[in-house]
């Protein structure tokens, strides 16, 4: 987990402003998982993806006897659908993170968003990102988060979805997770990594990174990370690059250097919008050639 200081410096902790009511913009989505109080909302960029011709909306999972709420977007009517497993940011299952899944579901996929903190706590009721940390995220074990996953991708085959055609992406602390799950997973087909932490401190929840699963690595990643990136530096990228050589897994970094972290978010001031749109390109073209389209 990258300590307060790095989450500080990527993301701040100013108020909620352009006059975005917090409760409004959190329930447009899970109404969990999102620390409004944390961070600007730019309103005039935030991309809106309608439902149009989809089925969108929660669905509750009930997984080890706790009930997980996860964002689905699909076109409507549609089976044998491709899936993508969207994984979020530090914050939870927000609206982006749900509009990111429609915009999936635009393009064809089944598109999932588990709220992976449900059982640390509620992202929301935090005003600040250390308190965030402290109190849910660093609680969460990576292998509560895989066997989570692994029952979003089982209703995914239950639900429409094929599996045989499975992708994963994630921003962030999602990005990480993108990397572990793709290697935990052999089922996945290919990844794609939104500027996912990739070296730490192993620990009891979290024992290993993607520098260690790497040179074991099957699934194709694409990372796509930024070069102001003032919490995951660019040596970490090639001794990641280095690692991944010894593999077979054709994983590759696309490192943008006009853009620090968090250039896909588009509700915040980070956003890069040239470099964001690059990356959605990049992200689709990945899935498409590694057959999960």
């Amino acid at each position: 987990m990258q300590n307060q200081q790095d989450f500080d410096s990527l993301v701040g902790r100013s108020k909620l402003n352009d006059g975005i009511d917090r409760r409004t913009f959190i329930q447009t989505a899970v109404g969990v998982g999102f620390a409004a109080a944390a961070l600007p909302v730019m309103a005039q960029t935030m991309i809106k993806t309608d439902t149009h011709g989809l089925t969108a909306g929660v669905v509750m999972l009930e997984i080890a006897g706790q009930k997980v709420p996860v964002y689905r977007a699909q076109p409507e009517g549609k089976t044998n659908l491709p899936v993508v497993l969207v994984v979020s940011e530090i914050f939870g299952v927000h609206e982006h993170i749900a509009d990111v899944a429609r915009r999936f579901a635009k393009l064809g996929y089944l598109a999932l968003a588990p709220e992976l903190f449900v059982r640390q706590g509620d992202a929301s009721k935090y005003p600040n990102i250390g308190e965030l940390i402290k109190e849910v995220v660093s609680k969460v074990p990576d292998a509560q988060v895989m066997s989570d996953l692994d029952a979003v991708v089982a209703w995914a085959s239950a639900n429409g979805g094929n599996t045989g055609k499975l992708a994963i992406t994630g921003f962030c602390w999602g990005g990480r997770i993108t990397w572990m799950y793709a290697a935990h997973n052999p089922g996945v087909k290919a990844g794609v990594a939104w500027y996912g932490r990739l070296i730490g401190e192993p620990n009891p929840l979290s024992p290993s990174n993607p520098i260690d699963i790497a040179a074991n690595l099957k699934t194709p990643i694409l990372g796509l990370y930024g070069l102001k990136d003032t919490g995951i530096s660019q040596e970490s990228i090639s001794q990641m690059t280095a690692a991944l050589s010894k593999g077979h897994s054709k994983s590759t970094f696309k490192v943008y250097e006009n853009s620090g972290h968090a250039f896909h978010a588009d509700y915040r001031p980070s956003y890069v919008e040239a470099d964001a749109k690059d990356g959605w390109s990049s992200c689709v073209a990945w899935f498409k050639e590694h057959g999960v389209a």
